[in-house]
């Protein structure tokens, strides 16, 4: 998505015209294929660290644009959305000490994109979901202010015929939401490592990078949360498909492929394949104004840019994706592993993609053809349950054995990796260097996704989620500057976020969400039960859509418990109240305190577009209040 001159709205016409240029790239294409321009010989590494924005109180900061302008880098560039920044860094041809160049450069971007940040109020942040992000930070207001982000927005959602984006993601907890736009898909930040191929053996290196990417993976995950919830150990991967899925209640009886996904089946000769069945499959969602005539180019020897077949391929969102580009003149394929989340620190990135470089060469060494020794099917099961359970996956590795993905790491793929980091001249020290953060951090079983988790359960029920989130965001900055790899971090805790008080300011920061209801139709004595069984005094009534009709109180419970029969046989309509005040999660918290006291009520319903999602009662005011007294106390009385 790095065309500046996308069409906004493209009109049929224009996508039309716009696939005749699709078409001939990918002819062209190849003709260099079988004329043997491509660069061989050669092979670079490369990356794309994309990183999060945030305010002083850990939550999203939309300074895309500002801190872009203060850092005045042709390496850094937008993303989809104002809280989220990519630079790309230059390739490095490989050579025994270019994994350490890769993290230096790495470093270097990230030091410059703090300093720019630091400028305007913000600081940089390497995760792969942003544990402090919000349903409202996802509103179009936050979308970068450039055409090619409306633009694709705007197509998805044609092609999905208006509907609604749905997410439905089973972990430990389970979310299910529905959204409007595709800025869901900015709630994941990712480091992107390119390895360069020779064109005749792109497809039989393609296949074995499919096939590692379920065991690196494991060993990388660094998202297992998402508005809150405990869901997959890289939970990204579920989110990103769902959020640009351009496919809208399709018939059972039609197989429909999603925009992001792990592929069909293996290739067999050529990349050429791909594309071929990404164009087959997947509709234009923008066009580029560009008057390349890439035939006429090859005519007189030069390159062409291929601009509107990079463009349609970037549309399309393989966990590995192929990469055409040019270097000094000569063009090149690369395989981009687009699965690694950012974070949690740069050397875990670094040992990451060093692991997978040196699986793909030592696989392509040892077996050749991959597709001699593991099913399709089974490489793609073995990446869910990778993104699904991380190292406590089991996969089913060549020759169909089941084998706990962290023994297999430790007592296979690492020796292979390191070997295969060898033979591509790395030296053994920069190899070992390297590949001992993926051997620690799986025999600790101390990954980011694992950190994230125990530092959670380790505050227990301290403070607000909100303010468990900031904790964990604030540490993860803290510890992201010192550098050390995520398996020596102490765990996050509670008081890390530095009692920042803007955490209460939104009804969001301080509603129940774990509600206990009942349905107009019960009866009363359930509510009864509620009240003592859960120690509330506020039952919200909804219906079987989840739209809030009414509230039973502990106060008018009571009075027909004492003048009733009982509750035994009354339902509960005819006791719960009506006419209800409500809020939203973005209701400030001092209008909730306004309304509780005009009002003389002690509980509000929380709801979002017209469902019930949560409730702030006077307990809650009162726990928060009493804390923000103490810490003012404290304050007071500390020396100075």
């Amino acid at each position: 998505m790095g065309e500046t001159s996308v069409r906004e709205n493209s009109g049929s016409q224009e996508l039309r015209t716009f696939m005749r240029k699709v078409l001939d790239d990918l002819r062209a294409l190849e003709m260099m294929l079988d004329r043997g321009l491509f660069e061989t010989g050669t092979t670079r590494i490369g990356a794309e660290q994309e990183m999060f924005l945030v305010d002083s109180d850990f939550r999203p900061a939309p300074t895309a644009v500002e801190v872009l302008e203060a850092i005045d880098d042709p390496r850094f560039t937008t993303e989809l959305a104002r809280f989220n920044l990519e630079a790309n860094l230059p390739p490095i041809v490989l050579g025994e000490d270019s994994l350490s160049v890769l993290e230096r450069g790495i470093q270097e971007v990230i030091d410059l994109a703090r300093e720019g940040a630091r400028k305007v109020g913000s600081g940089i942040l390497l995760t792969g979901i942003l544990p402090t992000l919000d349903k409202s930070d996802l509103s179009l207001d936050n979308m970068t202010p450039k055409p090619r982000y409306f633009a694709l927005n705007e197509a998805v959602k044609a092609i999905r015929a208006g509907g609604e984006f749905e997410l439905y993601i089973k972990g430990r907890d389970e979310l299910s939401m529905s959204h409007d736009s595709v800025m869901v898909e900015a709630c994941n930040t990712s480091f992107q490592a390119h390895f360069q191929v020779e064109p005749q053996s792109f497809a039989r290196l393609y296949n074995i990078a499919q096939t590692v990417t379920a065991p690196v993976l494991a060993a990388a995950t660094n998202s297992p949360l998402f508005f809150g919830r405990r869901l997959w150990a890289e939970t990204r991967i579920a989110v990103f498909q769902q959020s640009v899925d351009t496919r809208h209640h399709p018939s059972h009886r039609r197989l429909q492929q999603p925009r992001v996904s792990f592929g069909e089946r293996w290739l067999d000769d050529s990349v050429v394949e791909i594309f071929r069945e990404d164009i087959s499959r997947f509709r234009l969602l923008i066009s580029i104004a560009h008057d390349e005539d890439p035939f006429a180019m090859l005519e007189r020897g030069e390159i062409p840019g291929l601009k509107a077949l990079c463009l349609h391929n970037g549309t399309v969102y393989r966990w590995n994706r192929p990469c055409y580009g040019i270097t000094d003149g000569k063009p090149h394929l690369r395989i981009e592993n687009r699965v690694l989340p950012a974070g949690p620190s740069v050397i875990d990135e670094v040992a990451n993609a060093a692991f997978w470089f040196g699986l793909i060469k030592a696989f392509a060494d040892e077996y050749g053809d991959i597709r001699d020794h593991l099913g399709f099917d089974t490489a793609q099961e073995n990446f869910l349950a990778a993104a699904r359970l991380g190292l406590r996956g089991q996969f089913r590795w060549l020759g169909e054995r089941a084998v706990p993905a962290d023994r297999l790491i430790l007592d296979e793929l690492l020796p292979q990796a390191g070997a295969g980091l060898r033979a591509l001249g790395i030296a053994g020290s920069e190899a070992d260097r390297y590949l001992d953060v993926i051997g620690e951090r799986v025999r600790r079983r101390r990954g980011g996704s694992r950190w994230i988790v125990e530092s959670l359960t380790g505050m227990g029920a301290e403070g607000t989620s909100m303010e468990r989130m900031a904790s964990l965001v604030a540490a993860t900055l803290v510890r992201q500057e010192q550098g050390l790899p995520v398996h020596e971090w102490a765990l996050a805790r509670p008081d890390e976020h530095g009692r920042r008080r803007k955490h209460h300011t939104r009804v969001r920061d301080l509603m129940t969400t774990d509600l206990f209801t009942v349905n107009e139709n019960d009866v009363i004595d359930l509510a009864a039960a509620l009240m003592d069984w859960q120690h509330i005094r506020h039952v919200p009534v909804e219906d079987n859509e989840h739209r809030l009709v009414g509230l039973v109180t502990y106060r008018k419970l009571l009075r027909v418990l004492l003048h009733g029969d009982g509750g035994q046989s009354t339902p509960v309509r005819d006791v719960m109240q009506r006419s209800l005040i409500r809020v939203e999660p973005e209701t400030p918290t001092l209008e909730v305190v306004r309304l509780m006291k005009e009002h003389k009520i002690s509980a509000l319903p929380v709801v979002e577009n017209d469902r019930l999602v949560g409730i702030i009662t006077e307990r809650d005011l009162i726990r928060i209040s009493q804390k923000l007294l103490e810490e003012y106390l404290r304050d007071a009385e500390a020396p100075g």
